[in-house]
């Protein structure tokens, strides 16, 4: 699945990469054609993505739709290395559907006060630039494939 931001309203949508090939794919929202070259590669991602008080927001921002899952962690917390191949595997999987990405409180205090990190893990979901869901604790990868699934 990639993600193409249409050039005519500024929409993100996500693509099949056979409809690319075939150069068949439109916009949902406005119907025009989609420039494969303005795919989001660097968005739909295969492993997580590091986050930062530096960049969080601008990842949060250039998810739009896409359900984002932020992991709050730290390098010491045991439950938090139990999650972490979960959460891997989630986002060997998503092909697009949803992002997975990392924030070590630790090393960014800023925006673990921002949002109210209390207890590690915490996972954040985002979509629409909005916080939609949290979970707290370390939780099964059905259970939290369940609440990216529920943010799609």
């Amino acid at each position: 699945m990639k993600v193409i931001k249409c050039s005519h309203c500024g929409i993100k949508n996500r693509v099949e990469p056979q409809r690319l090939e075939e150069r068949q794919a439109n916009c949902g929202k406005c119907g025009m054609a989609l420039d494969p070259s303005k795919a989001l590669d660097e968005i739909v991602s295969r492993k997580p993505l590091i986050a930062t008080d530096n960049n969080l927001q601008q990842i949060i921002n250039d998810a739009g739709d896409i359900p984002l899952l932020v992991d709050c962690w730290a390098e010491w917390c045991g439950p938090c290395r139990m999650i972490a191949p979960v959460l891997d595997q989630l986002a060997a999987e998503s092909d697009g559907r949803y992002l997975i990405a990392k924030l070590n409180v630790d090393e960014n205090v800023r925006t673990a006060a921002r949002f109210n990190i209390r207890s590690i893990p915490s996972l954040l979901v985002f979509k629409k630039g909005e916080l939609v869901d949290r979970i707290v604790g370390a939780q099964p990868k059905q259970a939290i494939a369940a609440v990216l699934a529920r943010a799609a």
